[in-house]
């Protein structure tokens, strides 16, 4: 059996994310999708997960998800498998951008849940389709099962996240980094950046897709997954090779 998997999903999102792929892989290996919604930064939320994961497991996060893998990563490179990046960031916010969410903030201590829920995931950060409206309603749903003030805490997080490109040129296992053709928040450069600064990584492009590739195109996703889980996790070094 694979080794432990770990899912992290992404702002405002819970299990319901990587359903598809909690399906499909689930008779394959044991499958959990962990919360990112234990603190208000980075660090804390990852500090409380490392308490309860397994000794040992394949990490795969999207969006906010990958960037407390990126943390967990940098805090216990020792106990990760193996790594699935998917559409997130390694930079962390400019001033400027740190500062965009306030808006965001102020309509979440008013309780405008739908308000907060239309500003983080607009329709144009997916694939162009009939099942854009389908993928929003599940977000609507995600965001409103996780609560104003559990999203509140994950926007200050997002805030104040760190620069983890040095932690992905220190990584050493197999490293998927992933993203939907189509996504406008953390669009293709960005993740042709970071396959480019990780040892052992490949990318994958899903077409007709876009910042939430998992629900819009499911079977890709998960056929991107099973070629990651099926690489060796004993690598040479390039120095070596």
């Amino acid at each position: 059996m694979a080794e432990p998997l770990v899912f992290l999903p992404g702002m405002m999102c819970d299990a319901r994310l990587f359903g598809p792929q909690i399906a499909a892989l689930s008779p394959d290996c044991a499958v959990t999708v962990a919360p990112v919604t234990g603190g208000d930064r980075i660090e804390e939320i990852a500090s409380g997960l490392l308490d309860v994961l397994p000794r040992k497991f394949a990490l795969a996060g999207l969006s906010m998800g990958g960037i407390v893998a990126m943390e967990l990563l940098r805090r216990a490179p020792e106990r990760i498998t193996r790594l699935a990046l998917m559409d997130t960031n390694a930079l962390a916010e400019t001033p400027q951008t740190a500062a965009d969410y306030e808006p965001l903030i102020i309509k979440l201590k008013a309780g405008l849940l739908d308000q907060a829920v239309s500003a983080i995931m607009r329709p144009d950060y997916l694939a162009p389709g009939s099942e854009r409206a389908t993928v929003l309603h599940t977000v609507t749903k995600m965001a409103e099962n996780i609560g104003a003030a559990a999203i509140l805490r994950q926007a200050r997080a997002l805030q104040r996240r760190r620069d983890y490109q040095p932690s992905l040129r220190a990584c050493k296992v197999p490293t998927l980094v992933l993203c939907g053709e189509y996504d406008t928040l953390t669009p293709l450069r960005r993740h042709e950046h970071m396959a480019g600064i990780i040892p052992f990584a490949e990318l994958a492009v899903i077409r007709d897709a876009g910042h939430l590739p998992t629900l819009e195109a499911p079977d890709a996703v998960t056929a991107a997954l099973r070629a990651w889980q099926r690489q060796p996790l004993v690598l040479q070094t390039r120095a070596d090779a």
